[in-house]
């Protein structure tokens, strides 16, 4: 197709790898970082691919981001590992905390992973996916910069705070959802712009409060909406307590502030549970995950679709011939290294 380019998986990791190395990333870093764009394009999430790249490198010419972060953990207790991400990026933060985390839950059948000071750009999923891999559950959120506005509000406050859950299920992919408290993720709202197509209704609204379907609007003035009304927005101020104050870290409105409004990714906690399900039921493992798959076929038996499932069938066809990005997208990431 004239309008995109296509690269196999190993082109899209090394060219992710290249950009930050000619950015100045350390090699542990950029490597952890080219892991979770990598899966963002191999299951077809391109809001959290290659697109990340701009944000990060943005974030990186700023001066804010340390290129060489060594993360550094804190066993708080028995049940809680904390990692220091040293103003460096989320993802190598998360891999070195979870090898302790996984130890923890073992021993105490639930466990926390604080992670402090984190630039954060990625989805969840790729971490939810890692632990439910460990036959773990898992329950993970974060908040972003202040871009959505409260239920009844006009001014942000909150920002896209995904929340993301994994239950495992054996040799099969995992029971896994991961979704923004917002209506949609700003990526994808960015998505729309950089395309000079019409947002839907119900994302976002201007300046005034008044509905918008332009997404530079929405971004540059007004402000994004939550989903489900009040109920989101609920969700959404429990996501800013748990992984902000609760943490000692920042809220998505002082991330913002801290950022200066530059665009780059933002700075922030993020709040990693996770359980072993033979620590909590009385019944043999074997019993409680045929209960939990009777629940799955009574949702997807009738033709409803499990969360992820389109995910797990982009990764199918990714894996078999490589991934298709946008022509322009890709011109902008060569940009990156002039």
């Amino acid at each position: 197709m004239a309008d995109t380019v296509h690269l196999t998986l190993d082109e899209v990791q090394a060219l992710a790898l290249t950009v930050l190395g000619h950015h100045g990333v350390c090699q542990a870093q950029a490597q952890a970082m080219a892991r979770v764009m990598l899966a963002g394009e191999r299951d077809e999430c391109h809001s959290h691919g290659l697109f990340r790249l701009l944000m990060c490198v943005e974030s990186l010419r700023g001066g804010r981001v340390v290129r060489d972060a060594q993360p550094q953990v804190e066993h708080r207790s028995m049940a809680v590992v904390a990692v220091d991400a040293q103003c460096g990026f989320s993802p190598l933060a998360f891999e070195v905390g979870s090898a302790h985390l996984v130890e923890k839950v073992r021993h105490s059948g639930i466990a926390a992973l604080v992670i402090n000071r984190c630039f954060h750009f990625s989805a969840l999923w790729p971490e939810v996916e890692h632990l439910t891999r460990q036959g773990l559950c898992a329950l993970v959120m974060t908040p972003s910069h202040a871009c959505v506005a409260p239920a009844g509000g006009r001014l942000p406050v909150f920002g896209t705070n995904p929340i993301a859950f994994g239950w495992p299920r054996g040799e099969g992919d995992p029971y896994v959802f991961d979704f923004a408290t917002s209506a949609i993720a700003r990526g994808e709202i960015d998505l729309y712009r950089r395309s000079g197509r019409t947002l839907p209704e119900g994302w976002g609204i201007d300046e005034h409060g008044h509905p918008s379907t332009d997404a530079a609007t929405v971004l540059q003035r007004g402000a994004m909406l939550t989903f489900g009304g009040y109920k989101g927005s609920a969700l959404s101020t429990m996501i800013e307590l748990l992984a902000g104050p609760l943490l000692g870290d920042l809220t998505s409105q002082e991330s913002l502030s801290l950022d200066g409004r530059l665009g780059g990714a933002p700075q922030h906690g993020e709040l990693i549970l996770a359980f072993d399900p033979c620590f909590f039921s009385r019944r043999d493992a074997d019993a409680d995950q045929a209960s939990a798959e009777r629940l799955f076929q009574a949702i997807a038996g009738q033709g409803a679709r499990l969360p992820s499932q389109r995910r797990f069938e982009a990764r199918a066809r990714s894996l078999a011939r490589g991934v298709f990005v946008a022509r322009a997208l890709h011109q902008d990431i060569l940009s990156l290294m002039a």
